[in-house]
């Protein structure tokens, strides 16, 4: 497949902090490890590949979890790229433990996460993170305590900046509550909209919010519904249109497609070229969810 070249002028940026600005699409880690995100995916080198090629693109976020494989997703990426390119930051995520076929476990006690930064700091061979998140509120443990250890880690020079995962519109103003939030990421698109309420809330606050989806490809659009219609009109795929929504959907979003195959991630850049019309972003927000 030919390899797309972005306009990322056009795609534009967003402020996640005061010291860290990066373009609006990143790469999502998840999908670089075995089936239901735990074990060795099927070839490393071509997971390599994958990362450096979205590097080389022009991507300058790229997404991962010590949880990814578990360690594996980060190990990858380290191995893909570095030394880093000075202008790429990194996001990876503590507070999670792998069960396999895409279940985990809360852990958000302060000593866990020390932990597990130690660890992401040693695959990644990144220190700082530019940004690291709490992957789940921990029902066993208060928000406060959490975070609370992610600002001593910052404060230590382990980290640069914090951010949350899948949180409430509630659970979201305690966290803020403690320091600044930088992001928050859930999975949403376009057939998945349950954390609107949270998604509105960022805006709102000028808070960064990074949507994770499933590698979407093979996302079915019904005859002569808006996104089968949209697609055809753009000659693009439902997957390529719903990545376009997602940009268009607020300032704040910052999707994190991600994948191993090759050609689907052409596919992905491609669709930041699709220039979707304010009628046409209205009418697929106001289809009915998945």
């Amino acid at each position: 497949m030919e390899r797309t070249s972005v306009d990322w002028s056009a795609v534009g940026a967003v402020q996640l902090a005061p010291d860290l600005r990066v373009r609006r699409v990143g790469f999502g880690g998840a999908w670089l490890t075995g089936p239901g995100t735990y074990g060795p995916p099927p070839d490393r080198d071509a997971a390599r590949r994958i990362v450096r090629r979205a590097v080389d693109a022009g991507v300058q976020l790229v997404d991962t979890a010590d949880c990814y494989g578990p360690d594996i997703s980060e190990t990858l990426i380290a191995e893909a790229i570095f030394p880093y390119p000075t202008d790429v930051a990194v996001c990876t995520k503590g507070g999670r433990i792998a069960l396999g076929d895409n279940r985990w476990h809360a852990d958000g006690s302060p000593e866990h996460l020390r932990r597990a930064c130690e660890g992401s700091l040693r695959r990644l061979r990144r220190e700082p993170i530019d940004l690291y998140q709490l992957n789940a509120v921990d029902p066993q443990v208060p928000i406060e305590e959490s975070l609370g250890c992610l600002v001593e880690l910052r404060e230590a020079g382990k980290i640069r900046n914090i951010g949350v995962c899948n949180v409430t519109v509630p659970q979201l103003a305690q966290a803020g509550a403690v320091t600044r939030i930088a992001s928050v990421q859930d999975r949403y698109d376009l057939v998945t909209r349950g954390n609107d309420d949270v998604l509105a809330e960022c805006a709102r606050e000028g808070i960064t919010f990074l949507p994770w989806f499933p590698p979407a490809n093979g996302m079915r659009a019904e005859p002569g519904s808006p996104l089968d219609r949209i697609a055809s009109a753009h000659r693009a795929t439902p997957a390529q249109v719903a990545l376009a929504w997602l940009l268009r959907r607020t300032p704040v979003t910052l999707p994190l497609p991600g994948t191993a195959d090759p050609d689907w991630w052409e596919e992905d850049l491609d669709a930041l070229a699709i220039r979707l019309t304010e009628d046409e972003v209205g009418e697929l927000s106001e289809a009915p969810a998945g």
